[in-house]
């Protein structure tokens, strides 16, 4: 599967201010970087720095008036398909060091919260079988509804609200799975056939010794996303973070197969 990507955004910034941006795919083992193109308009000199993970790069650059970013990319994805629902449970003492603080809350996915309803709807269920059943749960009790959900929106809320978008389903996804034992994280990523078009969150599950990719809302199938960056929740993987003020004027986002 070969992905070809072109990202521009158009923001309005009236006080000058420092952006960090989040849009390059990550040169991955599954996902290889055949080609990417990054401009920045910058007043001043953009920097850069490693995702959480070592995985993806994060821009630093500096807004004022007009903002503006275009990124083009083909990335080339080898990554087979994977029953997740035959994969095995990993026993928490076995878990790598590095997934353990995926078992835990954080800001949007209060996973604390839902050990009880995990208890009474998915009860004698563990490893792969759980995650399907959880996928699943999420897919077919959430509808998909454009400005459902806000940039406070929690994994709790969603749960209630039964509505959301792709962060909303990816975020009470990771927060069930860390409920049921399971290391979960966020994962901003590319993909075709995404209604609307825009940039994508997911879900990534620890199961069977490596990260599985899942997305709840079944807009897209783990062999066509191109991941960006991962994170606890939308905290650490939004693709702009302002620190200011900044108005929106266009933003797309277009993802093509290339056969």
């Amino acid at each position: 599967m070969r992905l070809a990507i072109d990202v521009m955004l158009d923001y309005w910034i009236a006080e000058p201010c420092d952006v960090l941006l989040l849009v390059e795919v990550a040169a991955m083992a599954d996902q290889r970087l055949e080609r990417q193109n990054l401009h920045i308009y910058s007043p001043e000199p953009l920097g850069a720095v490693a995702g959480e993970e070592g995985i993806g790069q994060r821009s630093w650059a500096r807004g004022e008036g007009n903002f503006r970013v275009e990124y083009q990319a083909l990335v080339a994805i080898d990554r087979l398909g994977v029953d997740l629902g035959a994969l095995p449970a990993t026993p928490l003492r076995m878990l790598p060091a590095e997934t353990v603080q995926y078992l835990l809350p954080s800001r949007y996915c209060e996973s604390d919260r839902f050990e009880g309803f995990l208890g009474q709807e998915f009860a004698g269920l563990e490893g792969g079988a759980l995650a399907a059943a959880l996928s699943e749960w999420v897919r077919a009790h959430l509808s998909y509804e454009s400005g459902a959900s806000s940039g406070v929106t929690t994994a709790l809320m969603t749960f209630a609200d039964r509505r959301g978008v792709c962060r909303d389903y990816a975020h009470l996804l990771v927060a069930l799975a860390r409920a049921g034992g399971i290391p979960a994280r966020c994962v901003s990523a590319y993909a075709p056939g995404v209604d609307p078009p825009d940039f994508h969150a997911v879900a990534e599950l620890w199961l069977g010794g490596a990260w599985r990719l899942v997305d709840a809302t079944g807009m897209a199938a783990p062999a066509e996303l191109a991941r960006v960056a991962v994170g606890r929740d939308a905290t650490d993987i939004a693709f702009m973070t302002v620190f200011g003020r900044a108005t929106m004027n266009e933003q797309r986002v277009s993802v093509t197969r290339i056969t």
